[in-house]
């Protein structure tokens, strides 16, 4: 299981899971001493709940931790009237006649109703490394439509923050 990630990606996990081992696994530590004080824990559903929540933190530094292990590191960079990884692209929709606004990131920030397009879905795929310009056709389940792009605006490592999706 190799994920392509970008530079980007592999800092944000790494910030998570530092916030997770050094803050937040502390807190929940405490939590689980805390309610484990209150006596019978057959029926202590706080001392559970906080169990779950330690239990969770530590899945997702595992989860993470495995991410960026098996990571293959993908390039970000292309030319200015080029789309790649990150960039804002406002595309027109003819079959629609709106123009939205679509990012492509990897499959760790993807999130359609946002505006965060994968790399790995039909519509990412077609506009990797498209033109300001070009016309592009999108295989979709209800046929085909053409998408154009209209403007291409180049990523800025600090402005783009989208968030590493949970699971």
């Amino acid at each position: 299981m190799y994920n392509d990630l970008t530079k980007q990606d592999i800092q944000k996990m790494q910030e998570e899971i530092e916030y997770r081992k050094v803050t937040l696994r502390y807190e929940l530590l405490e939590e689980v001493k805390r309610t484990r004080a209150f006596g019978d824990l057959s029926e202590n559903f706080e001392y559970k709940e906080a169990k779950r929540k330690k239990n969770q933190n530590e899945s997702r530094i595992r989860y993470l931790t495995n991410m960026i292990r098996t990571a293959n590191v993908i390039d970000t960079s292309s030319a200015p009237d080029t789309v790649g990884m990150h960039d804002l692209v406002d595309c027109y929709m003819s079959d629609i006649e709106e123009v939205m606004q679509l990012r492509v990131v990897t499959t760790v920030r993807n999130d359609a109703a946002s505006g965060f397009i994968s790399n790995e879905s039909p519509i990412g795929k077609k506009l990797l490394g498209a033109k300001l310009g070009d016309v592009v056709e999108i295989d979709s389940p209800d046929g085909k439509y053409e998408i154009e792009i209209r403007a291409i605006k180049k990523a800025d490592a600090e402005e783009f923050d989208a968030p590493i999706n949970k699971y």
